[in-house]
């Protein structure tokens, strides 16, 4: 096939890869404790039968050990032909709080050539993206094809870490594509070369056998919550940076946002002022980043005079691509229990880890990604950070050293991923869709090496 044929398959498939993204972004696949399974499980029967209809003789469900079944999909490479591997996620962010919402999070609504709705863009475009690449070849692949979708990556990505592990020959490729980035603004293409890792943690704060009158007790017994906002600010100083020492401010060499982007794209109100030092691009792509996710205490609505006997909280904290998650979770564990006041009763668990990611300067992969890019979006990529994790990256490296991995994809940063109103623009869905298509018939062309 020739590039022109390549693009023309792709735009002409949009109809049906539209159709399907928004069949797959219906399915409530959260694959948190306390949902339910069967949407989980649905989501995976769809991604199966969407892989089948790219044209991949073999498709298959694979269980992962303590996790949702991942969809493995393969096609043998032409002779002398690479291989690559893809990657994305079935599995979604739960949808939060649904009054944030203006349309319904799982009923997919195209408004203006966007599509909203939890997973329409983390990462059920990365599925469809791959899907509407593959389907441009019609089943005669230029390159050797393997595919894993995972369905438990947003709560705990590690468990498939243990199955590359234990399943390496499976995996094994020349280059991986792994679509769970995408571009700083619709229509700017860019790779991402770096990932932070991250930690997160519930910390636990006891005081009382039991709650107490706040009018009678209040003054002298010692508030679990109050003891615990005074350990969890205290990770930072008046102007937003870390306290906790052992955990300096990194540097990314590339450029980052201006100011006036960032506060667009992240929402931030008029007169607030953004947190920390150094570039932006320092702070969101390679510096620590400390996180309170979560609350354990009584509602507004519920609360009653009373002091407090037990308080909790789940902390995330976001580690540079050099960092080791499990020290910098050490270093805040050990901060926090030395700030504690009172001698308060302090428990830590729940823990989860992975690490970060910082891709090589690139190959003969990268270079015919740079061309497929430019063709797709009429001018070359750019290389960009990214703040968020993708456990599987580093653990993919660490098994096969010699591939190079590749982070593109439709999740742009006005996306809303992880946010009420997610959405994907379904014309950047179009042109990432045809630039790996276009990269997979450059690397399986002679000159790709």
């Amino acid at each position: 096939m020739t590039p022109d044929q390549i693009e023309s398959a792709v735009a002409a498939s949009m109809p049906q890869t539209v159709e399907d993204l928004k069949r797959l972004a219906a399915i409530p696949s959260v694959a948190f404790p306390g949902h339910p399974e069967e949407p989980v499980l649905a989501a995976a029967a769809v991604t199966e039968e969407l892989l089948r209809s790219a044209g991949l003789p073999r498709v298959q469900q694979v269980p992962v050990e303590g996790s949702y079944p991942a969809v493995y999909a393969e096609a043998p490479a032409p002779p002398g032909a690479p291989t690559v591997l893809l990657y994305a996620h079935y599995d979604v962010q739960p949808a939060g709080d649904l009054n944030a919402w203006r349309t319904p999070p799982f009923e997919p609504t195209l408004i203006d050539g966007r599509l909203y709705g939890r997973g329409t863009a983390d990462d059920k475009s990365g599925v469809m993206s791959h899907v509407a690449a593959l389907r441009a070849f019609r089943g005669r692949f230029p390159v050797g094809i393997k595919v894993i979708v995972e369905g438990q990556e947003e709560y705990a990505g590690e468990r498939l870490e243990a199955f590359v592990e234990r399943n390496p020959e499976l995996l094994r490729a020349d280059a991986i594509v792994v679509a769970d980035t995408g571009n700083p603004r619709v229509g700017d293409p860019a790779v991402t070369t770096s990932l932070r890792g991250m930690a997160a943690f519930t910390v636990e704060v006891r005081t009382l056998r039991e709650s107490v009158h706040s009018g009678s007790a209040g003054g002298a017994a010692p508030d679990a919550l109050a003891a615990l906002m005074r350990m969890l600010t205290a990770l930072h100083d008046d102007n937003g940076d870390i306290r906790v020492p052992g955990l300096p401010r990194g540097s990314f060499l590339g450029q980052g946002p201006s100011e006036e982007e960032f506060r667009k794209t992240a929402g931030v109100l008029d007169g607030v002022s953004l947190v920390g030092s150094g570039s932006l691009a320092d702070r969101l792509w390679s510096s620590y980043a400390i996180t309170v996710t979560g609350l354990d205490v009584p509602t507004v609505a519920q609360a009653i005079n009373a002091v407090q006997p037990v308080a909790r909280a789940r902390v995330t904290v976001r580690v540079p691509p050099a960092g080791d998650p499990k020290t910098t979770v050490n270093a805040v564990v050990d901060f926090m229990r030395q700030v504690a006041p009172w001698g308060v009763q302090v428990g830590f668990g729940d823990f989860t880890v992975g690490s970060g990611f910082q891709a090589d300067s690139g190959g003969y992969a990268r270079a015919a990604l740079n061309r497929a890019m430019e063709r797709a979006f009429g001018r070359p990529p750019r290389d960009v950070g990214a703040g968020g994790s993708i456990p599987l990256v580093n653990t993919l490296l660490k098994q096969f050293p010699a591939a190079e991995i590749l982070l593109f994809g439709a999740e742009d940063e006005d996306a809303g991923c992880h946010a009420p109103n997610e959405r994907v623009d379904l014309e950047e869905l179009r042109k990432v869709a045809t630039a790996e298509a276009l990269f997979l018939l450059e690397l399986g062309s002679p000159s790709a090496a």
